[in-house]
């Protein structure tokens, strides 16, 4: 590798949204500091598999259902 173009790789901690931490190594931010992550892997369905409820209060479909109700849809 190249001298002197590549950025500082150094230790930080992370510490997840239940106020456990860990340590990596990462170009992020400066040695020692702390990351607070607003987004849990181990909790936000992304990571965890699985599916968010589909929340439709007076939306598209609310207003279908309520036009056409008597139609049998």
């Amino acid at each position: 590798m190249k001298k002197g173009i590549h950025p500082d790789y150094h230790m930080i901690t992370v510490k997840m949204t239940d106020g456990s931490t860990f340590q990596t190594r990462t170009t992020w931010g400066k040695e020692g500091e702390q990351m607070a992550l607003d987004i849990d892997p181990l909790a936000h369905p992304a990571w965890t598999g699985q599916s968010a409820k589909l929340m439709d209060t007076g939306g598209r479909v609310s207003k279908f259902k309520n036009k056409y109700a008597g139609l049998g849809f």
